[in-house]
């Protein structure tokens, strides 16, 4: 069976606190960890008041630090608001502090709003156009220091520290193809270029040092529970989110409730089905069925799962009952 794993935003329920979410996180990564799940990967995302995983490396140390065995990264970072360097010794030290268990997932977006965006970037336009320019050089930064070299990250250097390219259209697929690295496709938000980038990866994919044969993560959404009301219940969290995010008003992940038809218009219904198309919501039966017929039918390398719930009960619960699941797929 191909590995299962975790993409975390560190939800900040309403109610709740930053510090509470981090903790969850750990809570979440240590079951991870206990269930054989493969990796566990923290977002970049800024002035976003419902997420509390903006210092990503800062978060990765931590829940690497609260787990064995589990692999640990960044899904992703957002290279254009950072320089190469940085990056190279922020993840340098995470994989000399834990050798063996640290990904490097890159993304070209910001993961923010576009005035967010400036604060971070400055120059916006010139970063992201840098972005295959700095992804070449943070893998440089990554190799043996060549004689006379000038700048070395320290530590960094001769570190074996898998870097992945992530993306939710055409662009990474085609240039991590191109560099030939393994790629994320996000697929939990932007369903619409899924087959396509997969295609465009697979088809152009060029070997490498770092692989010899394309290698392709795809993520859905997933919330299991005892009952397909239960966790059609808990899913309204991320629904009102998606909704309030496009309204223009981002907040702390609401509280579930029972009648969403209530909570969105009809067109803003369509929009969020639409985008969140691959969500597998239900008791154990009805996820399993829904991820089996996903993997026959787009055959990625590895999965990984994520959910924006308000209640952690409820996403340590959807990680037991999942791991149950891989087990009866396998």
């Amino acid at each position: 069976m191909i590995p299962f794993s975790i993409l975390d935003l560190s939800p900040i329920g309403d109610g709740k606190t930053a510090a509470e979410a981090l903790k969850d996180t750990r809570a979440l990564s240590q079951k991870a960890d206990q269930l054989g799940y493969y990796r566990y990967w923290l977002a970049e995302h800024h002035n976003m008041p419902g997420i509390a995983s903006a210092a990503t490396s800062v978060v990765i140390g931590y829940v690497a630090e609260g787990t064995e065995r589990i692999r640990v990264g960044s899904g992703g970072v957002m290279l254009p608001n950072h320089s190469p360097l940085v990056i190279a010794e922020q993840f340098g030290t995470l994989e000399a502090l834990y050798p063996g268990r640290i990904d490097l997932g890159l993304g070209r977006a910001p993961g923010t709003d576009m005035m967010t965006a400036r604060a971070l970037r400055r120059d916006m336009a010139a970063t992201v156009e840098r972005f295959p320019q700095d992804v070449q050089e943070l893998l440089a930064y990554f190799r043996e220091p060549q004689p006379g070299q000038q700048i070395i990250a320290v530590p960094g250097a001769g570190l074996n520290v898998p870097i992945w390219l992530l993306g939710s259209s055409l662009y990474s697929a085609q240039l991590a193809a191109m560099l030939g690295l393994p790629f994320a496709f996000a697929s939990h938000f932007a369903p619409a270029d899924m087959r396509a980038a997969a295609s465009l990866y697979r088809s152009q994919f060029q070997p490498s040092a770092y692989l010899e044969k394309p290698y392709l993560m795809l993520t859905v959404n997933v919330l299991a529970a005892d009952t397909d009301q239960e966790a059609r219940y808990h899913f309204s969290s991320q629904q009102q989110s998606f909704v309030n995010l496009r309204r223009g008003m981002p907040g702390r992940v609401p509280k579930p409730i029972d009648d969403i038809e209530a909570f969105w218009s009809p067109m803003e219904k369509i929009m969020v089905e639409q985008a969140l198309k691959y969500s597998f919501v239900g008791a154990p039966d009805t996820v399993e069925q829904g991820l089996k017929d996903f993997l026959a039918e787009h055959q990625p390398d590895e999965l990984m799962i994520t959910a924006l719930v308000h209640d952690n009960n409820a996403r340590l619960r959807t990680l037991e009952l999942v791991a149950e699941i891989r087990e009866r797929l396998s």
